[in-house]
């Protein structure tokens, strides 16, 4: 169930909850929220918070994608992105089928040039370049890992599945994000890399925090520290161990553990305090910077709002931080700025975030949700509002 004109998120939730013969009442108890919350939410008047959404979900045993409406199929049909989703599953599926023999792939140095422009291209935004582009890469490294196998050809590959993942997961197709993962695995254990195999399980996680299952996220995010223990010791397994930190934040933030939420926190600013700024690791941007925005994240997770929106003010975005990583910060940072009645300052987040990596903001859940909460006061704000929702789809 996607989105369609004029649907928003409660709409989707009142559909969904009629569909199962549920009262308000019921769905709220049933899902552990209150039942004046979920009759806002209905009515668009509140919107729905990530840890919410996953309540409600739960409840009403679907996914969250089929509560938030992702993938936004009209406004990727719009973008003409639509059409670069399916050629990046087909790539997916001839994992194991061998050296296609019909492709002549390419030295593997201009493989893993191309392999390492694509992380580079997707934290700078450019999604549907990079979602042209994939495929018919990710068809040669195949086909060049399985004719000559070695440890760098099998990391080239999952470096190109990675980059599957996070055009998936940015464009809202997780189960499409989910299957670029578990390719990930598969290559990543050929090339029998323990730092990667960390990163993957920190990748996985999320796939849990955006579905609500914390306690299984978690539960890969501790594999995911014993499988990092095993590397040799690096600034490199330093910077993934610090990422998964900062991951398992979140997770414990939106399940409203503050004290496990702190402790990573804690370790992860430790660990960025030996290795610095390190944007280019892995592309992960972990460092100081990195630690700040996740602490803005963790509190509006824990519904702290006043708190983040402070935090966030205090935060400097270096230069040279991916475009991708600031727009998801402004997006964080204008949703503490909706709740607290900070209306202006978090549409002005919402334009950097858009200003920033258009064309994530646009696929944003937090973008979109923050984006309702502030229509109902949109008489407060500026007629470029109204434009914005325009460009959002809304």
């Amino acid at each position: 169930m996607h989105s369609l004109p004029h649907d928003h998120t409660g709409a989707r939730i009142k559909r969904l909850r009629l569909e199962r013969h549920l009262t308000q009442t019921a769905l709220a108890d049933l899902a552990g929220i209150s039942a004046s919350l979920l009759t806002k939410i209905e009515r668009k008047e509140r919107p729905a918070t990530p840890y919410v959404v996953a309540c409600l979900a739960r409840a009403l045993r679907v996914d969250i994608g089929t509560v938030t409406g992702q993938p936004y199929t009209a406004e990727l049909r719009a973008d003409q992105l639509d059409v670069l989703i399916r050629p990046i599953r087909q790539a997916l599926d001839v994992y194991d089928l061998g050296p296609d023999p019909e492709i002549h792939p390419r030295p593997h140095q201009l493989l893993a040039d191309d392999a390492e422009a694509f992380l580079v291209a997707v934290r700078a935004g450019e999604i549907k370049q990079v979602a042209a582009q994939l495929p018919s890469v990710i068809q040669e490294a195949t086909t060049a890992a399985h004719t000559a196998p070695g440890r760098d050809a099998w990391l080239l590959l999952a470096s190109l599945y990675r980059t599957a993942y996070d055009v998936a997961s940015k464009l809202g197709f997780y189960d499409l994000a989910a299957l670029s993962l578990a390719r990930m695995d598969w290559a990543a254990e050929r090339g029998s890399d323990a730092v990667v195999g960390g990163m993957y399980r920190y990748m996985r996680a999320l796939t849990y925090l955006r579905e609500g299952e914390y306690r299984t996220g978690e539960r890969l995010v501790q594999l995911g520290l014993r499988t990092l223990a095993q590397a040799d010791p690096s600034r490199e397994r330093e910077v993934v161990t610090g990422q998964l930190h900062l991951g398992a934040a979140v997770m414990a933030g939106r399940s409203k553990n503050r004290g496990r939420a702190d402790g990573h926190l804690d370790e992860a600013e430790r660990i960025a305090a030996g290795t610095g700024e390190a944007v280019s690791t892995h592309w992960l941007a972990f460092g100081p910077t990195n630690v700040q925005v996740h602490r803005v994240s963790v509190l509006a997770e824990l519904d702290e709002y006043g708190q983040a929106a402070q935090a966030g003010r205090g935060v400097t975005i270096p230069k040279d931080w991916p475009k991708s990583r600031r727009s998801h910060h402004y997006a964080e940072l204008a949703r503490a700025q909706m709740w607290t009645g900070d209306l202006d300052d978090s549409f002005q987040n919402l334009l950097r975030a858009r200003k920033a990596a258009p064309q994530q903001a646009r696929y944003h859940q937090t973008v979109r949700e923050t984006y309702a909460g502030l229509e109902a006061a949109r008489r407060l704000l500026p007629d470029s509002f109204l434009s914005y929702g325009s460009w959002l789809g809304a």
